[in-house]
């Protein structure tokens, strides 16, 4: 299988909204219901440090980044956003994306990557140990999903490129 990873357009809007769809569908994915329309979901990710991973020819995963704040203290601080179609999971796609993410993340000058994770979700919570990401805490019920309270693991990864 050849993953190729490329800047995500507005053109995949059809392939990554299915995509986020399947992980609301999995419950411990993401504390959102509803899949946002594309002006919505636009403005809540950076412009930059925007991927998709294309395997032939079909978008199969998809990595972002959003501002953790607004304060200019945290300009080098951003939460990471990352889906996989389900029948792609487990075969590389996530840490290729995850890998790439990082990269562009620190050209673009980011120090910083957070993650919050479903504590169920423990693929993702490996995926990105694997990536260098460390736990550095749960929180305890800091999310409520159809009527269940949910902890997060709460994953961080700091630049070694910047001091």
């Amino acid at each position: 299988m050849e993953i190729v990873v490329r800047a995500l357009l507005k053109t995949d809007w059809n392939s990554v909204s299915k995509i986020y769809a399947d992980g609301i569908t999995t419950g411990i994915a993401t504390f959102e219901t509803e899949i946002p329309d594309w002006k919505t979901w636009n403005k809540k990710y950076i412009d930059s440090c925007r991927i998709v991973a294309i395997e032939n020819k079909n978008v199969v995963g998809f990595a972002l980044l959003s501002l953790v704040s607004q304060r200019d203290v945290y300009r080098g601080v951003a939460e990471v956003t990352l889906y996989v179609d389900k029948e792609s999971q487990g075969k590389g796609v996530g840490k290729t994306l995850l890998n790439e993410l990082i990269k562009q993340s620190e050209i673009n000058d980011f120090w910083t990557l957070q993650a919050g994770i479903f504590s169920e979700n423990i693929a993702s919570i490996e995926l990105h140990k694997k990536c260098g990401f460390r736990i550095v805490g749960v929180k305890e019920k800091i999310g409520q999903l159809n009527g269940k309270w949910y902890d997060n693991h709460f994953l961080e990864r700091r630049s070694k490129k910047i001091n």
